[in-house]
């Protein structure tokens, strides 16, 4: 593989995923000893992959009766990691400094993957400027999905939504529950900001936005891909089927894209993705509804959006606030 400093051509990177040889950890972080049921049904369905993991580590929050909790839980061949601090970007920091795999993925305690989703997020890669990949990732809803729950708002729950791109495609960045970089380019640019991720039960979010736009816009030719045959099911709990959990997460979306673009050069385009998705919404899913809004189905469905618009606004604003902008 090359140097960093010295490459500078189109192919920045020189790889052996395109032969299948490419060594890929799997990162997965959790918080709490609530979660080992979901975890081990995550750490099952990595083991069953068509293209096996050469490693899966899990990183845990730095407390000591957490780490015997899981350390006397869990196989032999699964490694366990603890992270010099709490905060979900500082576990998955954490889990990229120990991963030893050219390719780190990364999946959330409580998704389980397709037999096929390691093979299908790497096979990407053999194009050599593709520095990060992304897959779908479904709801698996605990209590069924809410009829008043938009599509469009799948992000709320942390899966994907009505309004991506619908078959591969170039982004600017992935969904966390369902991604995975080059290790090389967190040494070119660096890691997670801790600032903005999650931390325990507080809904800021948008760490992975955040630095795939620093990696766009410091590695040259870069290029972050939508592979939507890359699949996870997330699952929902029912504590996240409510109006007060949508207004919370709404608001500390729009707090942490504040947060964002309140550290870039060019903040008017810094939330390019945002500005299509708010088209996409004024443009199709609210005068789809509009047109069919004698179904009470519709009417709910376009109340929540408009809804969840205000909150994402709200927390924008207070967010430039607080930033002083």
């Amino acid at each position: 593989m090359r140097g960093l400093e010295s490459s500078k051509s189109s192919s920045w990177f020189e790889t052996s995923v395109g032969n299948s040889l490419a060594n890929i950890s799997v990162v997965i972080s959790t918080y709490s000893k609530d979660r080992l049921r979901y975890l081990l049904d995550c750490i099952a369905s990595l083991k069953k992959q068509s293209l096996r993991p050469d490693e899966i580590i899990l990183v845990l929050d730095p407390y000591p009766d957490l780490v015997e909790f899981y350390e006397s839980r869990l196989l032999e061949d699964v490694r366990v990691v603890t992270s010099q601090k709490r905060g979900l970007s500082n576990a998955r920091n954490a889990g990229v400094r120990s991963a030893k795999g050219e390719i780190v993925a990364f999946i959330d305690d409580d998704a389980v993957a397709d037999e096929n989703w390691l093979e299908n997020l790497v096979k990407d890669y053999e194009d050599t400027n593709v520095v990060g990949v992304g897959g779908l990732i479904n709801p698996l809803w605990e209590d069924g999905r809410p009829e008043w729950f938009p599509e469009e708002l799948n992000w709320i729950v942390g899966c994907s939504y009505k309004g991506l791109p619908e078959c591969k495609a170039s982004v600017r960045n992935p969904i966390g529950c369902n991604m995975a970089f080059r290790k090389t380019v967190f040494e070119k640019v660096g890691y997670f900001r801790s600032d903005i991720g999650r931390f325990g039960k507080r809904l800021l979010a948008s760490e992975e936005t955040e630095l795939s736009m620093r990696i766009l816009e410091k590695i040259s030719n870069s290029k972050i891909i939508y592979e939507p045959s890359a699949v996870v099911y997330h699952r929902v709990d029912k504590s996240r089927a409510n109006l007060k959990y949508l207004w919370k997460r709404s608001f500390y979306e729009g707090v942490s894209k504040a947060l964002i673009i309140s550290s870039k050069k060019n903040p008017s385009t810094a939330l390019s993705t945002e500005d299509r998705y708010l088209k996409y919404l004024l443009r199709v899913a609210i005068p789809l509804r509009l047109k069919r809004i004698y179904k009470f189905e519709n009417l709910c469905q376009l109340i929540i959006l408009l809804f969840s618009l205000s909150a994402v606004f709200m927390g924008f604003s207070v967010g430039r606030f607080e930033s002083g902008e």
